[in-house]
């Protein structure tokens, strides 16, 4: 769903079984707008935008927050903006291990944010999915929410919005 409604969320909310407790992200694509930048020497930087970490904070004190990552070559780019910059926890974890890594978490207590092909089943099987506009189809028709902005403009202050609604959903 694209846009949502009081109504909508409400509907959400009265299907999941448990409260949320972890808002789990891919970082590239959804952090950042997914590309890369390289030289002869390799990668060398990512672009994340600016509004996505004030949305962070509107949730940090209501759900536990972890990034995701599987680029190994940009992981050290990753660390210092979600470590080092910003302080939540960074994984490394391949994209063939992300269900698994996920389910340990409890697809049923999860709200998950992912962009790519293999992030699908597991925004499909978490209580909450949601991914940016621009997206994979595959991420997009397995969302409970699409967002309007996209990765690294302002896609994860979308989500946490839509998050605080459903956490909060008697506040206006």
């Amino acid at each position: 769903m694209r846009r949502t409604n009081k109504i909508q969320i409400l509907n959400l909310v009265d299907t999941m079984k448990k409260p949320l407790k972890h808002f789990i992200l891919d970082v590239d694509g959804v952090m950042t707008d997914g590309t890369f930048a390289y030289t002869a020497d390799g990668k060398v930087a990512k672009v994340f935008g600016p509004h996505d970490a004030d949305g962070l904070k509107l949730i940090r004190d209501k759900i536990a927050i972890q990034f995701i990552s599987a680029d190994k070559r940009g992981f050290p780019i990753s660390h210092k903006r979600i470590v080092q910059d910003m302080g939540y926890p960074l994984t490394y974890v391949t994209e063939s291990d992300r269900y698994d890594y996920v389910k340990k978490f409890g697809f049923d207590q999860t709200a998950f944010m992912g962009d790519g092909y293999y992030d699908a089943p597991v925004i499909k099987e978490c209580a909450v999915g949601i991914a940016p506009s621009g997206s994979r189809i595959e991420a997009q028709r397995n969302a409970n929410f699409v967002s309007a902005s996209r990765g690294g403009s302002g896609a994860v202050m979308d989500a946490c919005l839509f998050i605080l609604s459903i956490l909060e959903p008697d506040d206006d």
